[in-house]
């Protein structure tokens, strides 16, 4: 009879270890997949702004050619330049979070890590990303005041060559 219970003691514990829960199927897993989602239409919002950016600054490039050297265009691109560079670093800083979220969530699924473990760093890398998402914001309203900027020293331009061209 003894032996018969140690046999039932070792055959719940061994199935008990058996009928673990999948990682995967952890609410809070879940929960950090749909924010993975998240981050990534996050991403690809920023690159279609940064995109816009740059043909932004080629426009204005164009349009300054139209003008003599002019100094304070010049510093104008050369801000909006180095707006660009900054962006594209973001960008690229973000999709490495991105790839280090992917890993973080492979790792947990194949139960490589606890759930505490996860959660920790998920918890780490949102507020990278919340971080990531002001400076985002941050640029972009660099970038608009820049181009506002540029336009309305633009219009002064042509209204000043078309005051003086009127004036001869």
């Amino acid at each position: 009879m003894k032996t018969f219970s140690k046999l039932t003691l070792i055959a719940t514990v061994l199935l008990f270890i058996s009928c673990k829960q999948n990682p995967a199927e952890a609410p809070e897993h879940k929960a950090m997949v749909t924010e993975h989602s998240e981050m990534e239409e996050s991403h690809s919002k920023m690159e279609k702004e940064h995109n816009a950016m740059k043909d932004d600054h080629q426009q204005m490039e164009a349009a300054h050619k139209t003008i003599e050297n002019d100094s304070i265009h010049l510093l104008t691109e050369k801000n909006h330049e180095t707006l660009l560079s900054k962006h594209g670093k973001l960008i690229s800083a973000h999709k490495a979070l991105i790839e280090k979220h992917t890993e973080l969530e492979v790792k947990h699924a194949s139960g490589e890590i606890t759930l505490e473990q996860m959660t920790g760093e998920h918890e780490s890398m949102k507020a990278e990303h919340e971080n990531m998402e002001k400076e985002h914001k941050s640029i972009t309203a660099e970038h608009k005041r820049i181009t506002e900027e540029d336009q309305k020293m633009m219009k002064e331009d042509k209204e000043k060559t078309a005051e003086e061209t009127s004036d001869q």
